[in-house]
């Protein structure tokens, strides 16, 4: 339903994470019972589970770690460890930047080049610890760079952008064909990001089996008030959902639906299922790792673009491992560990025993979910406060 904004414009009401609830349904499981499994093509992974593409994030350490615990590590194919022999220096460098210096020390640190030679090692770093190796590549240079990621063991590419459409328009460069491109290649593509129902469903139709969803819901991403564009998740991710349905019917073809930002707790992995995601793909909690590259800070792709930075650098706590922080066991009340443990428990609690059957539970607008009853948390700053 649509809402008057004024007399020349009228819009959706748009709902996050925080304004929704899960309902319980007559029935409860067994957690044991319980498959988390998720599948892209021929890849089957433990759990519904992408690590972001982001320096502070994903190295290949972190690829390997993540991937023998059962989820996919991204690597950004066109970040640090790509740029730098000695990518631990520099990590070090943007750690120790000050505040106010951050963002452009981040854009000089990133003013150099791309070394393919690099980005071909790190892919083999990554596949010689048995794990799938994801990388993540812009629209604008995945032509230049695809065919040596593929040479050097890629098995899983993901076409990332703030915005990724299947029909830019460009009266000064050539635009990536997407459909074209993505059929001539042998491994399983992702793209995104998308925030609606439209754009979703012609990605759908590239020949992309995942969807990224998300315009700048992440925690160290400002692309929603640096150019006013995004979607609330909760809703971004339900419109994604009916695209899936609308591509299935059409083709028969069933296209993964991949939650991009904005989840911190297991709570939040379990809404974003909820509201239609096949996985779900998050960075500041992983960030939080004992093991994360980022040295104690977190930030994102767009955050060091030369011209309009969409992002900042933040900083993080180290709350544990990254095994304590995806499969426990918690030493926290707070749902930041134990992340699959609390998509497992939300699952059982709700009688689903599978990621896509979980897609049918009952939600409800519950704008005061997190605050009902919480005065003491709130006030004490412990648990939910």
């Amino acid at each position: 339903m649509e809402i008057e904004i004024g007399m020349g414009k009228r819009g959706r009401r748009a709902y996050g994470f925080d304004d929704i609830a899960i309902v319980p349904s007559r029935r409860t499981r067994d957690p044991e019972d319980v498959d988390m499994t998720w599948q892209l093509g021929d890849h089957t992974f433990s759990y519904p589970l992408l690590a972001s593409a982001m320096d502070g994030v994903v190295n290949p350490t972190t690829a390997g770690l993540i991937g023998k615990i059962g989820g996919l590590g991204v690597l950004n194919l066109e970040g640090i460890q790509s740029r730098y022999v000695d990518a631990d220096q520099q990590l070090e460098k943007i750690a120790g930047f000050a505040p106010a210096d951050a963002t452009r020390g981040l854009q000089e640190v990133y003013r150099t080049p791309v070394d393919i030679d690099l980005m071909v090692q790190r892919i083999k770093e990554i596949k010689q610890q048995g794990v799938v190796v994801a990388g993540s590549l812009t629209p604008q240079k995945v032509r230049d760079y695809i065919d040596v990621a593929l040479e050097a063991g890629l098995d899983i590419l993901i076409i990332q952008g703030t915005v990724v459409s299947a029909e830019h328009v460009s009266t000064r460069d050539e635009p990536l064909n997407l459909k074209k491109f993505i059929a001539e290649l042998p491994i399983p593509v992702i793209v995104g990001g998308c925030a609606s129902y439209s754009t979703a469903l012609h990605l759908m139709r590239t020949g992309a089996l995942g969807v990224l969803v998300g315009v700048g819901p992440g925690a160290a991403c400002t692309t929603r008030q640096v150019v006013g564009v995004g979607v609330p998740q909760a809703t971004a991710i339900a419109d994604a959902a009916g695209a899936r349905m609308q591509h299935l019917l059409e083709t028969g073809k069933y296209v993964n639906v991949i939650a991009d930002g904005g989840m911190s707790y297991g709570g939040d992995l379990a809404k974003a299922i909820a509201c239609g995601a096949d996985a779900c793909m998050i960075g500041s909690p992983l960030a939080k790792a004992s093991e994360a590259p980022g040295k104690g800070y977190h930030w994102g792709m767009a955050t060091f673009h030369p011209e309009l930075p969409r992002g900042t650098r933040v900083k993080t706590t180290t709350i544990g491992s990254l095994a304590e922080i995806l499969t426990g066991p918690a030493a926290e009340n707070d749902g930041s560990l134990n992340l699959m443990g609390g998509l497992r428990n939300a699952m059982a609690l709700c009688g689903y025993d599978s990621v896509q059957s979980f897609q049918k539970v009952e939600v409800m607008v519950a704008p005061s979910i997190k605050t009902e009853g919480k005065k003491l948390q709130t006030s004490q700053h412990v648990g939910m406060g």
